[in-house]
């Protein structure tokens, strides 16, 4: 679900910020697999991302820098994390609430 070039005001989502290759039609796609953050249709527009990509700290499964993510501890220390939280200001959705989302 990367985002079209024709929306240059659309905020960046992680894929298009670390250049992880791990979205859908990506060139890592073969090597690591598809990360479920583009996916995640629960997420979709939180944050003003696509999927999970602007939320992907709550998102089970995400790889970041090549290493498989196991807990929010390591997400909280990410640059694209802290992006968000400072482009989103007063309107981020807090972690708790995008957990809740994600709940079946």
């Amino acid at each position: 679900m990367p985002r079209g070039d024709d929306q240059p005001d659309m905020p960046n989502n992680c894929w298009q910020v670390k250049g992880c290759g791990r979205e859908p039609g990506g060139a890592r796609v073969a090597e690591l697999g598809e990360c479920p953050a583009p996916m995640t249709a629960a997420l979709h527009g939180v944050n003003r991302g696509e999927g999970g990509g602007r939320a992907c700290w709550a998102v089970s499964g995400t790889r970041c820098d090549g290493e498989a993510q196991g807990t929010f501890t390591s997400c909280r220390e990410c640059d694209f994390y802290h992006e968000v939280r400072r482009e989103e200001g007063g309107s981020l959705v807090n972690t708790a609430r995008l957990l809740r989302m994600l709940e079946p």
